[in-house]
């Protein structure tokens, strides 16, 4: 029996992988040179957390969310799923986003409105450009997947997506996010400037305005939904589980932490772990998983006494030396 779910197992991953390459290359048609950012993106999605891009002004978030949304169609049809982009600016109110109950006169009743939220992948861009009350209004819908309006929840999509963006460097007119609203992110990624012959490429092709019009879905909503419930049956083993909790008890206790790691940021850890490894076209995950996204999921979740210290490069230090501890 232990044998037949193996099999199984592997047979979905294979499948799998195969989905997530053909979503990366269908990426890399528009965003050149930016593979591995790419496979992040991916590894957020199946994981079924949100992303956070954080970079300088064009270098293609917002042209990447599009994309990816593009590839994706709807079940039983080949338009591609529902995707809203919301620019968040410091006027923007709450139900702007998630919606409103309207009065209807002809029946004498509430009806509800539904914000741009209610989409299968969902851009907020430049989200720290709005003010924290409206930044609240959306912890509710990315931790459970729904939205609560007066009295009445609403479910949101299964596939349920956000990519969000912000400008690192620029301050004017920004409210920075709380750990509150940070912590609801799996990943903090970031883009890069393109190399000199990608840029080449880019400035010769246009792909944002030639081939990104052209993209047409690849895959299946319903693809992306089987493939996460193969992600939940990747094998972690226990003491790559004990290194997840050990890095994140060690950013309590360490002198140079204000606030640590709380237990979900331990278990956004091996969630991305996981999913990743699908990425990678492997049933299982490794110790080099837990070092290469370690940074990524849990240094925009910890709060420094000193800001001159870089929070990826110490929580990179910390799960080096907690994977260190382990004895094969």
């Amino acid at each position: 029996m232990a044998s037949e779910k193996s099999t199984k197992l592997q047979r979905d991953v294979e499948k799998h992988h195969t989905l997530t390459t053909r979503l990366i290359e269908g990426l890399e048609r528009v965003i050149r040179g930016k593979r591995r950012t790419l496979e992040y993106l991916i590894t957020g999605l199946l994981a079924g957390g949100h992303v956070l891009i954080e970079d300088v002004p064009g270098l293609g978030k917002t042209t990447l969310a599009k994309t990816a949304a593009r590839l994706i169609s709807r079940d039983r049809t080949v338009k591609p799923i529902t995707f809203r982009r919301i620019q968040f600016t410091p006027d923007l109110l709450p139900y702007d986003i998630t919606g409103v109950d309207i009065f209807d006169p002809e029946h004498r009743r509430f009806v509800f409105k539904a914000g741009p939220v209610f989409a299968s992948i969902v851009l907020a861009d430049e989200i720290n450009r709005t003010t924290p009350k409206v930044q609240s209004a959306l912890l509710e819908v990315m931790a459970e997947n729904q939205v609560t309006v007066g009295n009445k929840t609403h479910a949101m999509d299964p596939l349920f997506f956000v990519i969000a963006t912000q400008n690192p460097v620029e301050t004017d007119g920004t409210y920075s996010l709380p750990l509150a609203q940070l912590d609801r992110f799996l990943m903090r990624i970031s883009i890069g400037y393109p190399g000199e012959e990608d840029e080449i490429d880019i400035v010769r092709e246009d792909p944002s305005a030639t081939i990104m019009p052209k993209v047409k879905p690849i895959c299946s909503k319903s693809e992306i939904l089987q493939a996460r419930k193969t992600v939940e049956g990747i094998f972690c083993d226990q003491r790559l589980l004990q290194t997840a909790v050990g890095v994140s008890v060690s950013t309590r206790r360490h002198r140079g932490i204000e606030l640590g790691c709380s237990p979900r940021a331990s278990l956004m850890l091996v969630k991305a772990a996981r999913a990743f490894a699908l990425v990678r076209g492997r049933s299982y995950c490794i110790d080099q998983d837990f070092l290469e996204l370690a940074p990524l999921v849990l240094a925009h979740r910890i709060r420094l006494k000193d800001i001159r210290i870089d929070a990826p490069s110490l929580i990179r230090e910390i799960t080096l030396h907690e994977l260190s501890r382990i004895a094969y």
